[in-house]
């Protein structure tokens, strides 16, 4: 037996009535179901790809977790950015990204790309700037993230290159 689908936006728990309409009811005291269609792309956004939230402080009350999706189209690279104070996990849903970085742990700073598939995973370090480029002539790269603040944090760059923690 399957059940029927939740509407956007409603929650679940199974000791609370009907709570649709009142607004006295804390976000924090039901699931949150987050259709596909409705994902917010009134996030902070970054030049060259599209993000969109999913869950997030605005979206569902999440305190201290962000998530939501990016697409970066056929043959194009993101901005160079950071993210601040926030760890990111990636999750490759579509594509072939690459994420590009500079490393400097060996004296001498070195642009290192990181090619993914579908289901690889990235971790960003607060304050790493990286892009995100689409080498594909043809298919959309999407992927999923997870932050660990409740709002996309997106510091926008001139340039690849390591901030001092002070300067970030």
């Amino acid at each position: 037996m399957s059940e029927p689908l939740t509407a956007p936006g409603e929650g679940f728990h199974p000791h609370l009535h009907d709570t649709s309409g009142r607004s006295d009811v804390p976000l924090r005291s039901r699931l949150h179901h987050v259709r596909a269609d409705s994902l917010d792309d009134g996030t902070a956004q970054t030049g060259g790809m599209r993000r969109f939230a999913a869950v997030s402080g605005r979206t569902v009350g999440s305190e201290k977790l962000w998530m939501g999706q990016t697409h970066v189209a056929p043959e194009t690279s993101s901005s160079d950015h950071h993210h601040g104070e926030s760890e990111t996990a990636i999750y490759v849903v579509g594509g072939h990204p690459e994420f590009v970085f500079l490393d400097d742990s060996g004296g001498r700073a070195e642009e290192v790309r990181l090619r993914t598939s579908p289901g690889d995973y990235v971790f960003v370090p607060p304050f790493v700037p990286h892009r995100e480029e689409n080498p594909d002539p043809r298919e959309e790269a999407v992927v999923v993230i997870a932050r660990s603040t409740q709002e996309a944090i997106v510091v926008n760059l001139p340039g690849l290159y390591a901030l001092p923690a002070e300067e970030a």
